[in-house]
């Protein structure tokens, strides 16, 4: 409290991740941080379940149960000043349900950390590495939506400066976020205009999972405060291709925190992958189709699938090969990792990094090798299976994938299906721009 009130912190905000992986919080007074400390925030259970509209989808345990409350704790650990925001520091928090002590069904933070404890009974710590685009708009009163790309620039993949970023937006966000110390370390213009990409350092799983959550909150918020959006859905634009999450996983075989070396590295072993880094990928390719769910989780996320998009919509594995799902770095030795390329860039971190953590250790439990690594270009349906190309195709996969599901935890699957199924039938109601511009002259 001290150290705080000194540096000129007066105001602590409470933040935790919902299950699409949107902040909820609250803002608590320092001489009131005590009090939350010790005996929590209360807030309504069925958080959870809102909607981005606000509606709230009558999963178990919120409508049904009368909108019980759930407990949430500062995790004074994770406290971070905002630097912009003068006064304000924030910090992540724990989730309980008040009735059993446990942590809450729901809580995405909570479901990674028991993901965590199941790799740890077989002496493995994953180290992620996250990688994730988003696009940055302005207003246009013009438009249907409201928003338009900042930039229009095209051919500027790979830069950065003001050919693509006329408003130094990237320079001015990468500066803020290192001052956040989350552990941002570079960034650029993407293939198409108004899309960048901001790598973070690899890390504990966890680590890096917070840090994600943190880092597409912070864009968001920056975006707001300059009257631009900054949107991280998986394909906003018919004429743009889409927003990846790509995860580099490797995984350290000791739970120490120093570790015991990289374990996907082995010099003798086929590719210079060892035993745990091969079984871990085979694992990857057998779960993709659940994956998916958590990887791909809106019904925009299949738009960004499709030929020549190098976005994985086939489940293979390559070396240094880009239009592979999952691509295998050159790096060995201590950079030893696959890159899953599955994810886009609206799935939740935490959700994001669980399934492909599950999926990886039942591999490595199975020990089954992968087939062959693809080679050339890929997007070849002789060559591979298909994923899921929609997201009640991901869902019911996601369902009967009972061997990640039993990882992941019966209670939480059952939410998140019923609030995914949920967004599906709002979305099969709704009538689209398309719909009215294809038919309405003509009918």
């Amino acid at each position: 409290m001290q150290r705080l009130a000194a540096d000129g912190i007066d105001v602590v905000r409470v933040t935790y991740p919902d299950l699409i992986g949107t902040d909820r919080a609250r803002d608590v007074l320092l001489d009131h941080l005590p009090s939350a400390c010790d005996h929590g925030l209360a807030f309504c259970r069925a958080v959870y379940h809102t909607s981005p509209q606000g509606h709230v989808v009558p999963v178990s345990g919120g409508l049904d149960a009368g909108l019980p409350d759930i407990t949430v704790r500062p995790d004074l650990d994770t406290l971070v000043p905002l630097p912009w925001e003068p006064g304000v520091a924030s910090c992540l928090a724990d989730v309980t349900d008040p009735a059993t002590g446990l942590p809450a069904p729901e809580s995405p933070r909570d479901l990674l950390r028991t993901v965590l404890d199941r790799c740890a009974e077989h002496g493995l710590r994953p180290v992620v590495g996250p990688e994730l685009e988003y696009f940055l708009c302005a207003e246009d009163p013009a438009s249907p939506s409201g928003w338009k790309r900042y930039s229009s620039a095209t051919g500027v993949v790979y830069t950065a400066g003001l050919r693509a970023d006329s408003d130094n937006h990237l320079l001015r966000t990468l500066r803020l976020l290192r001052d956040m110390n989350i552990g941002v370390t570079s960034g650029n213009h993407e293939f198409d205009g108004s899309q960048f990409e901001i790598n973070l350092t690899h890390s504990d799983a966890l680590s890096a999972a917070d840090r994600a959550f943190r880092f597409k909150s912070a864009i968001k918020e920056l975006a707001r405060q300059e009257g631009k959006l900054a949107t991280f859905m998986a394909k906003p634009f018919n004429d743009a291709g889409g927003s990846g999450f790509h995860l580099h996983l490797s995984c350290d075989s000791s739970s120490d925190e120093e570790g015991a070396g990289n374990s996907f590295d082995d010099p003798a072993g086929p590719y210079g992958l060892s035993a745990t880094a091969r079984h871990a990928v085979a694992g990857i390719l057998a779960h993709a189709p659940a994956l998916a769910a958590l990887a791909n989780p809106t019904v925009n996320s299949y738009r960004r699938f499709g030929p020549d998009t190098l976005a994985p919509w086939l489940i293979d594995w390559g070396l240094d090969n880009r239009s592979a799902m999952i691509r295998i770095p050159p790096e060995r030795g201590s950079g030893a990792r696959f890159e899953l390329r599955l994810g886009d860039a609206s799935a939740n971190p935490y959700l994001l990094i669980a399934g492909t953590v599950a999926a990886a250790l039942l591999g490595v439990l199975t020990g089954e090798e992968p087939p062959a690594p693809l080679e050339g270009y890929g997007y070849d349906t002789a060559k591979a299976a298909m994923l899921p190309m929609n997201l009640p195709a991901a869902l019911n996969a996601l369902e009967a994938d009972t061997e990640l599901t039993d990882i992941l935890g019966k209670d939480f699957t059952a939410s998140f299906l019923s609030y995914k199924r949920n967004e599906i039938e709002r979305f099969q109601r709704h009538v689209t721009d398309w719909e009215f511009t294809e038919y309405a002259y003509h009918l």
